[in-house]
């Protein structure tokens, strides 16, 4: 590979921790907007406007240029090295799909809410929040450990991992409840 591929590794490195910043701090944005909504007015009013504010520019400048970027360098680096042939590359684009979706799924949301439509619970998001983690994961782990991952012990631990995620939300949401 010439040096070329690595300026276009490290852009790509750069703009995926930009672009998952922004799908995790999105969500975040959604819980308490969501949670904003259950607040009288004025107050509900002056957050959710604060909130709308905050989202926008949060996706417009910062999660959705950074996504197209981290597409653009990894498509590069694709036509750069031989990457395409190799079988856990494949699996490693199904996850970028499934985050890409992810990705268009809370435009969705931030439009909807937009429009005062608050149809998950700020627990749901707290969970839906956790999905990108696990993309994350399995994304790093394929990259690195490419084909020497053990694949069932893979599954079994991203299923473990998901669990634990879970079960983190649930005994958050009981310490919540009882303040």
């Amino acid at each position: 590979m010439g040096q070329y591929y690595y300026y276009i590794l490290s852009i790509h490195i750069i703009f995926v921790v930009c672009w998952m910043a922004g799908l995790f701090y999105i969500v975040r944005l959604f819980i308490y907007h969501t949670e904003a909504q259950a607040k009288p007015e004025p107050d509900r009013t002056i957050l959710s406007k604060q909130f709308e504010i905050m989202e926008s520019k949060l996706w417009w400048v910062i999660a959705t240029p950074s996504m197209y970027l981290v597409l653009a360098a990894g498509i590069a680096m694709l036509c750069l090295s031989e990457w395409l042939t190799q079988p856990w590359m494949h699996i490693k684009l199904t996850f970028v799909a499934v985050l890409i979706a992810y990705h268009f799924i809370c435009q969705h949301k931030m439009l909807q809410m937009r429009k005062g439509i608050y149809k998950w619970s700020s627990i749901q998001l707290r969970l839906w929040n956790e999905l990108a983690t696990l993309i994350l994961f399995a994304i790093v782990f394929l990259v690195v450990l490419k084909n020497s991952l053990n694949w069932i012990f893979g599954v079994v631990g991203i299923v473990a991992f998901a669990i634990v995620l879970m079960c983190a939300v649930k005994i958050y949401k009981h310490f919540r409840e009882k303040k």
